[in-house]
């Protein structure tokens, strides 16, 4: 999702409608200084549905009719409280459970505490965020910034296998004052053998060399996985990005991840290794040979991708890779 296209506190309109709610403020020019995020501490209010998309899957979107798999990407900055209205617009009863953030048991969205929305009902959950700081007796207490994720907890079963499986989860990304933030966010959910529920061959993502590219990644289903990024490496600490030369986080380019998993990290596209179709997948061999494979399409500034042809994705050392799907 391109940052330059909305504002804080505005929704996104026309193809890219209930996909992002986010912090963001304009975007400097690729170069230009680093933009960061504001300080927290607004009250927030969206509308969410639940809804049946075709295929028999699931979805949540900003608005009816445009629900998505994985969800909109909700973006907070510690010290925001987000009120959601949501309507459950589907034949059985569906709810929204946050990891990370702070929420009263009444929007815990589980039916053993009767947070649960049914079937054309309407329920407001709220999350709250808070800074990092000292608690009473002088132990430090973290604060809420992270990559974190929502998902139904009741479609299927009591804990939403269900719901999860058919797709209804997202991305919440949490940020601290003064983090820096990226051009476009990206969210790849490993769920089960599939990438955001595609059947074979998870989604491309594009970016042009230089552009500053973060992505949320959560992983669900029964499942442990490895995430591996080709030609690119980040931090693996809150931020996935280091804060100088004495910062002491491991850099990777692999991480181990299992169901309920999320972190993130942002990379800047084709740093060091140029435009090119890199790969990204599950570096479980048997894993990738049933599919969980894409591709971070970088490109040049004319638009061209070195050794790609879209049809059949790279050609590399003479092979044509299988046919993927547009």
């Amino acid at each position: 999702m391109d940052r330059r296209s909305f504002n804080r506190g505005m929704l996104l309109g026309g193809a890219a409608v209930a996909t992002s709610l986010s912090i963001g403020t304009e975007a400097a020019a690729v170069g230009g200084p680093l933009r960061t995020a504001p300080a927290g501490g607004e009250v927030r209010h969206i509308k969410l549905y639940a809804e049946k998309l075709d295929g028999g899957q699931m979805g949540y979107g900003l608005a009816k009719g445009k629900a998505t798999v994985p969800g909109p990407l909700i973006e907070l900055v510690e010290g925001d409280t987000l009120h959601i209205e949501f309507e459950n617009t589907m034949d059985v009863a569906a709810s929204l459970h946050v990891h990370g953030l702070d929420y009263e048991i009444s929007s815990d969205g589980t039916k053993w505490t009767r947070s649960d929305v049914q079937p054309g009902d309407t329920r407001t959950y709220t999350w709250r965020t808070h800074t990092p700081g000292r608690r009473a007796d002088g132990t430090w207490r973290a604060g809420s910034a992270g990559y974190w994720n929502y998902h139904d907890h009741v479609v299927g079963t009591e804990h939403g296998t269900g719901g999860v499986h058919k797709g209804l989860y997202g991305p919440v990304i949490v940020r601290r004052k003064g983090d820096v933030l990226p051009d476009r966010t990206h969210t790849i959910v490993f769920n089960d053998m599939v990438i955001n529920n595609r059947v074979r061959f998870g989604p491309d993502f594009e970016a042009t060399a230089g552009d500053r590219v973060e992505f949320v990644m959560i992983t669900h289903g029964d499942h442990y996985h490895t995430f591996h990024l080709h030609g690119h490496r980040w931090a693996d600490n809150r931020t996935g990005m280091l804060t100088g030369p004495d910062d002491g986080s491991r850099v990777v380019d692999n991480k181990i991840v299992g169901p309920g998993d999320s972190f993130g990290f942002q990379v800047i596209a084709g740093e060091g290794v140029g435009a090119g179709a890199w790969m990204y997948h599950c570096h479980v061999q048997s894993h990738a040979d049933m599919g969980m494979t894409g591709m971070f399409l970088v490109k040049k500034p004319d638009g061209t991708i070195p050794g790609y042809d879209p049809h059949t994705g790279p050609d590399t050392h003479g092979h044509q890779a299988p046919h993927r799907r547009p």
